[in-house]
């Protein structure tokens, strides 16, 4: 299939964009209207509670959607390479105040540590399995619960899944992982998408280049890396089904494809949805725009059933 024609109409606005340019008023300018959708968010009517709460390193922002007392549960880890993102951003505001809407969840989105400034692995796990414990423990100490999260959230939820597992403590009951961030090296391509993908503009691609940056940056090094940083690389048997979303034009795609043949082989139950002629992190705009609408929906149909 080829790139989204919504998308790809708008790929004249960031033709040539480098990312140290990304501090140009004109090339903002140019990147906002690349980001805009076909039609303003119109949120469904939610309740937002922020609160904080105690982590090992500190208080940890928490903002809840939804009832306290919905029919299921959801702690969510939004993306940024590990350094980037708040909870503010579409892929955690959107996403959480329509799968509580969706899916009468109550979703904790979790503002955990970026790895910025002297801050590395294990920081950010450490607040995201804080989190956990905290959902599940005072929140809902009872009944399903899921844990996800996007790119570099995802593989914080499932670094944090292993990490339960591995102490016998509170599995999640099932794993929401979009377009994860799971393994470094970063898989290779197949041929004919790799093509396809040279083709874009380099400032909406995950190159090889991108990708070192982030583990070094996340974990300080680029070998030894530890296997719950990057999960690909951990066992996972004995994990929670998971539902996985992974984008069609995306260098990461790899290693949301890889992961997914690893749980499989693992022995966990996994249902795999792929977002047609979407980019990396589409999550982070709204239900405007279709494709983003039905990985809404798959979300909220696992979270349902």
């Amino acid at each position: 299939m080829p790139l989204d024609d919504f998308l790809a109409g708008k790929l004249h606005l960031i033709e040539g964009i480098q990312p140290d340019q990304l501090a140009d008023a004109e090339t903002r300018a140019r990147r906002l209207e690349f980001n805009r959708d076909p039609a303003a968010w119109q949120p469904p009517a939610v309740a937002v509670e922020d609160l904080e709460i105690p982590g090992p390193h500190g208080s940890i922002p928490v903002r809840l959607y939804g009832r306290r007392d919905a029919t299921s549960a959801l702690v969510w880890l939004h993306g940024g390479g590990f350094r980037a993102g708040d909870l503010d951003m579409p892929e955690a505001h959107v996403v959480s105040t329509e799968l509580a809407a969706r899916a009468d969840a109550l979703v904790a989105s979790v503002g955990y540590r970026l790895a910025q400034g002297e801050v590395r692995y294990p920081v950010p796990l450490d607040d995201a399995h804080a989190a956990w414990r905290w959902f599940t423990t005072e929140m809902r100490p009872g009944g399903r619960v899921a844990l996800g999260g996007a790119s570099a959230g995802a593989a914080l939820a499932l670094s944090t899944a292993i990490r339960e597992r591995d102490a016998a403590g509170r599995l999640a009951d099932l794993l929401l992982l979009a377009y994860p961030f799971a393994h470094f090296p970063n898989p290779a391509l197949d041929d004919d998408l790799a093509a396809e993908l040279a083709a874009l503009p380099s400032v909406i691609r995950s190159t090889a280049r991108d990708v070192e940056f982030m583990v070094r940056n996340y974990v300080g090094r680029i070998s030894g890396i530890p296997a719950d940083a990057l999960p690909g690389a951990a066992p996972l048997h004995g994990l929670p089904p998971v539902h996985l979303i992974a984008c069609e034009y995306d260098d990461l795609r790899a290693s949301a494809d890889l992961l997914a043949r690893q749980l499989a082989d693992a022995g966990v139950a996994v249902d795999t949805h792929l977002a047609i002629g979407m980019l990396h992190g589409h999550l982070n705009r709204t239900p405007a725009l279709s494709e983003t609408d039905r990985s809404l929906g798959f979300f909220a149909t696992a979270l349902r059933t």
